[in-house]
């Protein structure tokens, strides 16, 4: 391949993805009439870059075009295929599926027959315990499915995005009927093989799940502590296998083999070719070992191609090489472009060409070890500057940390982990040295709990992570480009250095208040804030795994004037104990009568509080609430900002609004709709009077109880009501008591959608309820 070539490659490469992305037809169509002209006018090179063009779409066209039709949904389905990866946590089993076959068991249903993969729940006691699920056998279960779906809010992690950048196109539960059958058994590979044989060594806990994860590529042996120490030191990049791993392998092949040349062959042994290849075949092989999974397969195409350009034999440019083995990557592993990975993979390579470019080779032990710290100080502010626009998280201890971590990892504990290996066959000698490993590892953990403890894990104001990540990554360019002056690197630093103290985190003005409907699936769970005082009100559902959505939403820390539970059902009162256990909160209020794990404050009509020139306002329950369901004991709060008001009325019954009309005054601006838009709720006689401008339902996507419910919505349409649902929308933001109106925005905007009734806002209508549309 011409060097020439590599750039244009990479373009096509990130083509391909932009028109797969687009799923257009009339791209495809288009680029293939290219194709056909370029080949016929004898045009190889452009012919060849079309192509590739065309091969990294289709393969995402049908990633895209497997995932389960929406008529599928929670419909009885029978698969075949065989196990990904199998883990148990309690009672629950975590699985992922390559799917051979799909079949639907009801007639006159839409086919499945282009699913490829899948991820499923299942409980324990689905199957017999000595049929235990394991990696590599093949199944034929009975399973429900929906298409790839998650929760939508700001700043928080996007689950959607994740199934989609993993190849993930359905989700769904493994049923007992029919009963799961194993066709046939695991046949275990080298990988799993080596897994089972090193839970026999005589390990302790943590050194063993980081042994597996630096040598086996087993990440997901970590513990959830694992994950928190490293995502807090900076150092997440050096427990998975990376280009650093699979380097070191090639790099000490190679010495080894170099140094066999130069026994057989002194005079010749620098012209050897053979110790390249052996190189190159050892990073694949421990690739292979690895599993082959994206980040593995990244860094052995990475390292591939370094191998090439460090032999010297026609080999391209640093920069032809960067263009080459992106655009590798991404013809290989087309949804590695949606993976932050990649991208922090060639940015950090990047820099190190622009930093080390024309410069000449360390000489001696001190010249190493200055280049060693020179890289890790010119990489720090850059890989923090791209953790936070991918994650939204600081790691201040990280360019301290990485200065004796990469080392320690790379140069000591990688090879006494692989030694190990190596030296299985003889127990002392590879005892000893995994032995010397968790003492390593274990000395590693201390240190870096003790530095966390002094500079823990920062999760700035989402309004800063743009501004703070090109800060950083200017930081990185200025100590990076040749030529500049010190004085300037110096003025430079300096200025970056003040960047925080000219940021402010957004509050709301005094008098205005901001809400949001938060996207939690089958519960709800608002907040309100204002320019000192922020309050929730409730706090999501607890689904049966043990999950709270309300754990998602913040990092852990934050500050609560007051949390209003509406009633205590686990879809309003759900996600309590992670807010107790994590959060820090003044008062809660709860109706009379409730069982709560904490102490709270009567939530009873009459009760009003005024913050920063908003009033709130509880319209119920009544002090005696004997007699009353669950459902209408449920706290009412009215909150007036300026000429808007909002209104939540949790699961409150009909009978309950037609009681709170004489107290209303009139209609609000904004409703969180009664009971999740279901039909107890939302009394005809109660919508035409508060005559809402925009409801919210709080509702999952797909849910079982069909809400909102058909009725209910065109009862709001003909109110002439804005319909937002946080399934369709995600989290749902409202600004109010400004004096140019409300305004309203979505976490999913609802691109090619257009308002059905008025006024730039969207209606929503359930399907069932659309004439001649069958569901």
């Amino acid at each position: 391949m011409r060097c020439g070539l590599a750039m244009p490659l990479a373009l096509a490469a990130l083509g391909g993805v932009f028109t797969g992305h687009l799923a257009a037809t009339v791209l495809l169509q288009a680029l293939g009439l290219l194709l056909l002209g370029l080949a016929a006018a004898r045009r190889g090179r452009e012919a060849l870059l079309v192509l590739v063009m065309l091969a990294v779409a289709v393969q995402l066209l049908e990633v895209r075009g497997g995932e389960l039709p929406p008529g599928l949904s929670r419909q009885d389905l029978r698969l075949e295929g065989r196990l990904l990866a199998a883990t148990r946590e309690g009672r629950l089993w975590r699985l992922d599926l390559a799917v051979s076959d799909c079949r639907p068991l009801a007639a006159d249903l839409p086919s499945c027959s282009g699913l490829s993969r899948v991820r499923l729940s299942a409980f324990a006691g689905t199957i017999p315990p000595a049929r235990a699920f394991r990696a590599g056998a093949t199944w034929q279960l009975g399973v429900r499915l929906r298409p790839p779906s998650g929760f939508a809010n700001p700043g928080a992690f996007d689950y959607r995005a994740w199934l989609w950048r993993e190849g993930i196109q359905a989700t769904g539960y493994v049923r007992r009927a029919p009963s799961p059958r194993r066709l046939l058994p695991a046949s275990p590979s080298w990988r799993q093989r080596a897994l089972v044989w090193l839970d026999g060594r005589d390990l302790p806990p943590r050194p063993a799940r980081w042994l597996a994860a630096l040598t086996l590529g087993a990440s997901q042996r970590l513990a959830a502590a694992d994950w928190e120490l490293l995502n807090a030191s900076g150092t997440t990049h050096l427990m998975v296998i990376s280009g650093l791993h699979v380097g070191l392998v090639a790099g000490f092949a190679l010495w080894l083999s170099r140094a066999l040349a130069w026994c057989l062959t002194p005079a010749s042994w620098r012209m050897a070719v053979w110790p390249w290849w052996i190189a190159a075949a050892m990073a694949v092989g421990y690739a292979a070992l690895a599993g082959l999974e994206p980040p593995a397969l990244r860094a052995m195409i990475m390292t591939l191609v370094g191998l090439w350009v460090a032999s010297g034999r026609h080999a391209p440019g640093p920069w032809q090489a960067w263009w080459l083995a992106l655009g590798l990557v991404v013809v290989a592993d087309p949804l590695s472009a949606w993976r932050p990975g990649l991208w922090l993979s060639f940015v950090a390579v990047a820099l190190l060409i622009i930093a080390w470019q024309g410069r000449a080779r360390p000489r001696g032990w001190r010249g190493w070890v200055w280049a060693l710290g020179r890289t890790q100080l010119l990489l720090a502010p850059l890989m923090a500057a791209a953790v936070l626009l991918a994650f939204g998280r600081l790691a201040p201890a990280g360019p301290l940390v990485n200065l004796f971590a990469v080392p320690l990892v790379g140069s000591l504990m990688v090879p006494l982990g692989l030694a190990g290996w190596l030296l299985a066959w003889v127990p002392l000698l590879g005892d000893a040295c995994w032995w010397l490993f968790a003492k390593l590892a274990s000395g590693l953990a201390v240190v870096l709990s003790r530095i966390v403890e002094l500079l823990p894990l920062w999760h700035p104001p989402a309004a800063w992570g743009l501004p703070l990540a090109l800060g950083l990554g200017l930081l990185s360019l200025l100590w990076a480009l040749p030529g500049l002056e010190r004085r300037l690197r110096l003025v430079g630093s300096g200025l970056l250095a003040t960047l925080p103290l000219w940021l402010a985190a957004p509050v709301p003005a005094p008098g205005t208040l901001w809400v949001r409907v938060h996207d939690v699936g089958q519960g709800q769970l608002v907040s309100l804030r204002t320019t000192g005082y922020r309050a929730l009100v409730d706090t999501g559902p607890r689904f049966g795994s043990g999950f709270m959505p309300l754990t998602s939403l913040w990092p852990s820390g934050q500050h609560f004037d007051d949390v209003i539970i509406g009633h205590a059902d686990r879809d309003h009162a759900g996600g309590l104990p992670g807010l107790v256990a994590n959060h820090r909160v003044d008062r809660y209020l709860a109706p009379p009568g409730g069982s709560l794990p904490v102490a709270t404050t009567p939530c009873i009509a009459g009760r009003r509080w005024r913050r920063d020139g908003v009033e709130f306002r509880v319209l119920w329950p009544p002090e005696k609430v004997a007699g009353l369901s669950d459902n209408d004991r449920s706290c009412v709060l009215l909150v007036t900002a300026g000429a808007h008001r909002l209104l939540v009325t949790g699961d409150a019954g009909r009978r309950v609004e037609r009681s709170l009309l004489p107290g209303l005054d009139g209609p609000v601006t904004v409703l969180v709709a009664g009971h999740h838009g279901s039909r107890t709720s939302s009394g005809a006689g109660f919508v035409r009077r508060v005559s809402p401008r925009q409801v919210i339902f709080s509702a999952a996507r797909d849910n079982p109880f069909g809400h909102p419910d058909p009725e209910v919505v065109r009862r709001f349409r003909r109110a002439g009501s804005c319909l937002w649902s946080t399934a369709r929308d995600g989290a749902v933001t409202l600004r109010l008591g400004h004096r140019e109106g409300v305004m309203v925005g979505a976490e999913r905007p609802p691109a090619g959608r257009h308002g059905g009734v008025g006024g730039g806002c969207l209606a929503v209508e359930s399907p069932p309820s659309i004439p001649g549309i069958r569901r």
